[in-house]
């Protein structure tokens, strides 16, 4: 029966019978005959058919919701047996906000040393894609805002305060300031991550509250398409302090720090809220306490 609800939520995912039996690695007729075996199992329709995948039934949606949560609850029971015969092992699949990229390794690495049987992939998503990525299963864990916008229900552990700067080339306008206020970015050439990111949010939120109006030229869902443009010295941009710090030690950008006010935010772990959470959710919720402290 597992393996069957983990079919139908592919097919619920891909939207698509050929996508959805390559991802669980069967042949389209096996993945066919396995939703036609769990409807007649269920007794209702899951999905409406035609020449091709037309969405899932009313009663599909509602099957969707609680095979999520089995199919969780079965896959938390393996890990945890496998740990207990084996040690702990498995692929832990963490969604990071583009802008915490930089000190994801600060947790993997620790993690993987310490257990050398789990492995681990790392995934740059929004913050909103990692909510839905947990919520569906494709996620095991995020770093993401923990302050900013709801995250529902959720684990959450703080790993470390946000902070921002202007980031700018060599020679230009702003780079030899020890500091700088928001109110004075107005009028700046800026290039900033796209309106999808909350780290935009966040930055459309302080430039407004400055008085500034945030209208970039350029905007982009990757932090190194931003530099590349920085370095040119015709834009600059504003990312955290981590990730600015990290481009700085190149010598090719300048990180100056905004102040009035000095805005910070809460970055952090979060995971599903199950009980008891798996083996490997407990072993990265550890690390990120060690972390943090």
């Amino acid at each position: 029966m597992i393996d069957k609800l983990e079919m139908f939520i592919a097919l619920a995912r891909a939207r698509h019978f050929g996508r959805a039996a390559e991802m669980c690695g069967v042949t389209q007729p096996s993945l066919s005959a396995a939703i036609k075996q769990l409807e007649e199992h269920l007794g209702v329709q899951l999905v409406f058919r035609g020449s091709r995948f037309q969405g899932l039934t009313p009663e599909g949606q509602r099957v969707l919701d609680r095979a999520q949560g089995i199919v969780a609850e079965a896959r938390g029971l393996r890990d945890e047996m496998r740990s207990v015969k084996k040690g702990l092992a498995g692929n832990l699949r963490i969604g990071v906000i583009p802008t915490a990229l930089p000190m994801v390794a600060q947790l993997t690495t620790p993690l993987t040393r310490r257990h050398p049987n789990v492995s681990v992939t790392i995934l740059s998503r929004t913050s909103a894609e990692i909510l839905t990525g947990i919520e569906r299963l494709d996620l095991d864990a995020g770093i993401t805002y923990l302050d900013n916008e709801p995250l529902g229900r959720v684990l959450s552990l703080p790993l470390y305060a946000e902070f921002y700067r202007l980031v700018c080339a060599p020679g230009t306008a702003m780079a030899d300031r020890s500091q700088v206020r928001w109110a004075e970015l107005s009028g700046l050439p800026l290039c900033l991550l796209t309106g999808d990111m909350q780290n935009r949010r966040i930055v459309n939120q302080h430039l407004a509250e400055a008085g500034v109006r945030a209208e970039p030229a350029v905007e982009a869902n990757s932090t190194i398409a931003l530099m590349a443009h920085v370095v040119s010295g015709q834009w600059v941009s504003i990312l955290p302090k981590a990730l600015a710090d990290l481009f700085a030690m190149s010598g090719a950008v300048r990180a100056v720090p905004i102040i009035e006010p000095e805005a910070e935010h809460l970055v952090g772990l979060i995971a599903a809220r199950r009980d008891p959470p798996t083996p490997l959710i407990v072993a990265l919720m550890e690390e990120a306490r060690r972390l943090s402290v």
